[in-house]
């Protein structure tokens, strides 16, 4: 699993990962891993990926075969990701069976996306959250809210200190996570309001 985290303070947003990736017991890190990097780019924002590792090409090569996608707010997110579901099921073979009872067809993959209109979490059945202040994702969530809520009122701590703490704390007790960590930043829209 992973540590993945958005923070949105001021006029500063920051997306971060740790770079550990795991096969049942064993685990690449940093060191050995040529891509090591879990945050990419597309569509003037970053996205973050949890669950399969096979998810995180998919991604980034849907997102490349696909034109007139928005990630600016939760509408144009949902809709976006509303358009490629067809495509990761088509294009790459995506499983969507989950259980049986669920509502809608799932695109199993937890994402967070970083941008200059905010913070967004996308989830398997493509329900969409914008974030005022931060959220976590992967295995080592838990501790990363909790860091993150600890110190988020500090006024000296930036968007970018903030998730930098988050991550650390998912490496330091998630036995999934691991430093070193990524990091990027963008800053808000000044015409995006708070929401």
């Amino acid at each position: 699993m992973t540590t993945i985290v958005v923070v949105r303070k001021n006029q500063q947003i920051a997306i971060a990962a740790d770079s550990q990736s795991t096969f049942g017991d064993t685990r690449l890190g940093a060191r050995f891993d040529a891509w090591p990097d879990k945050i990419f780019q597309a569509h003037d924002s970053y996205f973050a990926i949890c669950g399969a590792a096979a998810h995180d090409l998919v991604l980034q090569s849907a997102l490349g075969r696909t034109r007139n996608l928005d990630f600016q707010s939760r509408v144009n997110v949902f809709e976006s990701f509303r358009k490629l579901h067809p495509k990761l099921k088509e294009d790459f073979f995506l499983q969507t069976d989950e259980e049986e009872n669920d509502p809608y067809e799932s695109s199993q993959m937890t994402v967070l996306i970083a941008n200059r209109g905010g913070i967004f979490g996308v989830f398997s059945m493509r329900e969409v959250y914008e974030y005022r202040q931060f959220w976590a994702i992967g295995s080592g969530r838990d501790y990363a809210l909790g860091a993150m809520h600890a110190i988020y009122g500090q006024p000296e701590l930036t968007a970018a200190d903030i998730a930098r703490i988050g991550i650390e704390a998912g490496c330091e007790f998630d036995i999934n996570s691991a430093s070193p960590c990524t990091l990027y930043t963008v800053n808000i829209d000044q015409d995006k309001e708070t929401p």
